[in-house]
C-alpha cells in the first residue's frame, strides 16, 4: 500500500509539473512539484492511521491551530464526507500575545479564518518548508490591519509566525500537497487564541479582544456541529459563516467586507445545531462566572509561547503564554523524545521585567504569572527611556520592548558587574541579570574584568518596523475558480519570504 501511495505521489508530481509548465506559471510553482524537501512521502505510520479512520491519502484536509494550547490539528475528510481529526502537532514557537494581528511589525501571529491554495505553499523557504497563511484577509483589510509573509514554517523560530520543527512541517506540507493532488483547490486554516470552550471564555472574559473571539467562535461552532469546512464570507466588517441564498432571491448573495450585508440565510439544520451549542456553552459560561472562576492575567512583555514538550527540552525553558506544566511534568517530559529537531538557537518565551502592578484582590489570577496590568494588543511600544551600558546589554539580550527576533540568542557575558546603588529600575534589573550570567558563565581560571560605570541616561529612539516590499498579487481577491476563500489575501512569491528572513538564520 505504501509503495503504491508513493508511486501515485510521484506520478502526480510529474503531472502537476507538466501542467504548470504548460500553463506558463513561474518557477516557484514548478518547484512545488520538483523540490525534494517538498515531495517527501507521507510516513507509513500516518498512512496506516488514515486507513484506520476511513480516510484516503488524497482526501481534503483542514487545519485548526490554538495559541494557548500551542497545538496544530490536521483534520482530514473521511469517506463519509465529514472531517475527522488525523493528528495533533505541538507547536514549537509562536510570537506575540493572545489576540489578532493588527499591524506590520507587531510580532503578532494572526487569528481568524484563512484559505491556503497551492500558490501559498513555499518549497524554497529559508525556514525549511512553509506555507503562507494569507493574512490579511478581506476582514483584516476592512479594519486597516497590515502585515505580510505570515507563515507556518519550520526551524522553531517565530516573528509573527507559527513555527514547527523541520520534521513536523515536512509532514504537514506533505499532507497539504496530497490534498491538492486529490483535487482540493484550497484548504482552510483556522487560528484561535485557545480552544473556544466555556471555561476558556470565562477565564478571558475581561480581555479587550473578547468581541472578536466571540465572532470567530461562531465559525468554530459551525465546524464543531457539522464536521464540515464552514463557508466563510465577510460583510459590515465581520465574519459570516455558511451563508446561503434566501428562498426568494434570484441570485447568490454578493459579500463585501466593508459594505452592508446582503440578504442571506443560514441553512436551518446548521443554524439550529449551532444555536443549541451556543445555548449550552452560554449556560456553562454563566455558571463558571457565577462561582467566581479566576480571570486570566492580561499580559505585556511576554513574547508568545511554546508547547511544554519543547520547553522541557530547553535549559530554563518556559511555555510563556501557552499552557505550562505543573509539578515535575516538565522534568518528566524532558526524558521523552522530542517531536523533531530543536535548533540550538531557539529561545523560549522571556518573562516581563517591568514592575508588577497589584492585581485586583477580588479576582484571583491564574494561567501565567507574568506581572502586567494591560493587554498588549498588537502595538509597537516605545523603547526604554534609558541608555548606557546596561540598556544596550538589555536590548541585545531581547529585553527591549521594540520588535526583536525570537530566535536571536543572548550574547555570553564576560564581565563581572557590581550593582550600583540606585532605585529599582529596568536598567538595575538588567544589571542583576548580567551579574547572574557572569557568575554562571565566567571561567574560574580567568579573573573577572570590572565594568565601566553606566553613562547618564539618554532618551532612546522609538524603533519602527522596517518597510516591507509591496505584495505581488498572484491570485484574485475573492472566491473564484482558484478555490481561495472569499477575500483571502494575494500571496507573494517564496523569494520575498527568503529575502526577508534569510539574513536572520
Amino acid at each position: 500500500m505504501n509503495s503504491r501511495s508513493l508511486a501515485r505521489a510521484l506520478l502526480a508530481s510529474v503531472a502537476l509539473a507538466a501542467s504548470i509548465v504548460l500553463a506558463g506559471c513561474d518557477t516557484d510553482q514548478v518547484s512545488l512539484a520538483t523540490n525534494a524537501k517538498a515531495n517527501q512521502p507521507v510516513s507509513p505510520k500516518l498512512i496506516a492511521a488514515m486507513g484506520e479512520k476511513d480516510m484516503d491519502l488524497n482526501s481534503p484536509i483542514l487545519i485548526r491551530l490554538f495559541k494557548q494550547e500551542a497545538e496544530l490539528e490536521i483534520w482530514k475528510q473521511t469517506r463519509s464526507g465529514q472531517f475527522a481529526l488525523l493528528k495533533t502537532y505541538p507547536i514549537c514557537r509562536w510570537s506575540g500575545d493572545l489576540g489578532p494581528k493588527v499591524r506590520e511589525g507587531d510580532r503578532q501571529a494572526p487569528e481568524g479564518f484563512y484559505s491556503i491554495n497551492p500558490s501559498q505553499m513555499n518549497p524554497q523557504s529559508a525556514y525549511y518548508l512553509s506555507f503562507n497563511t494569507g493574512f490579511p484577509n478581506a476582514f483584516d483589510r476592512a479594519l486597516g490591519r497590515t502585515g505580510s509573509q505570515l507563515m507556518v514554517h519550520g526551524d522553531c523560530s517565530s516573528r509573527g509566525c507559527y513555527a514547527m520543527t523541520d520534521e513536523q512541517i515536512a509532514e504537514i506540507y506533505s499532507l497539504g500537497r496530497e490534498s491538492f493532488f486529490g483535487g482540493q483547490k484550497a484548504f482552510q486554516f483556522q487560528a484561535y487564541p485557545f480552544r473556544m470552550t466555556p471555561v476558556n471564555m470565562a477565564k478571558h472574559r475581561n480581555n479587550p479582544n473578547m468581541a472578536f473571539w466571540k465572532m470567530i467562535k461562531e465559525g468554530y461552532d459551525h465546524f464543531e456541529v457539522t464536521r464540515q469546512e464552514p463557508k466563510v464570507d465577510f460583510c459590515e466588517k465581520k465574519y459570516v459563516f455558511d451563508a446561503a441564498k434566501a428562498p426568494d432571491a434570484k441570485r447568490d448573495p454578493v459579500f463585501d467586507a466593508s459594505a452592508k450585508c446582503p440578504a442571506y440565510v443560514i441553512p436551518e439544520d446548521i443554524a439550529s445545531a449551532v444555536r443549541e451549542k451556543e445555548q449550552r456553552d452560554e449556560a456553562e459560561y454563566n455558571k463558571l462566572v457565577a462561582k467566581g472562576t479566576p480571570v486570566a492575567r492580561m499580559n505585556t512583555g511576554i513574547d508568545g509561547g511554546m508547547n511544554k514538550v519543547f520547553a522541557a527540552k530547553i535549559p530554563e525553558g518556559s511555555t510563556g503564554l501557552s499552557e505550562g506544566a505543573e509539578g515535575n511534568t516538565l522534568q518528566m517530559l524532558a526524558m521523552s523524545k522530542a517531536p523533531g529537531t530543536i535548533p540550538g538557537t531557539v529561545n523560549p518565551p522571556k518573562p516581563n521585567l517591568e514592575p508588577a502592578a497589584s492585581a485586583p484582590q477580588e479576582e484571583p489570577v491564574v494561567a501565567v504569572s507574568a506581572p502586567a496590568t494591560n493587554t498588549r494588543v498588537a502595538s509597537v511600544q516605545p523603547a526604554e527611556k534609558s541608555g548606557g551600558f546596561f540598556s544596550n546589554i538589555g536590548r541585545k539580550m531581547g529585553f527591549s520592548t521594540a520588535d526583536t527576533t525570537a530566535t536571536t540568542p543572548p550574547p555570553q557575558a564576560t564581565a563581572s558587574v557590581t550593582p550600583a546603588p540606585a532605585a529599582p529600575s529596568t536598567a538595575s534589573k538588567l544589571k542583576a541579570a548580567v551579574t547572574h550570567l557572569v557568575h554562571r558563565d565566567t571561567p574560574k581560571d580567568k579573573p573577572a574584568v570590572a565594568a565601566k560605570p553606566a553613562e547618564p541616561t539618554k532618551p532612546a529612539e522609538t524603533k519602527v518596523a522596517a518597510t516591507r516590499p509591496a505584495l505581488k498579487p498572484s491570485v484574485n481577491d475573492g472566491a473564484g475558480d482558484s478555490g481561495q476563500m472569499a477575500g483571502a489575501a494575494p500571496v507573494v512569491s517564496s523569494n520575498s519570504f527568503d529575502s526577508r528572513f534569510g539574513a536572520l538564520k
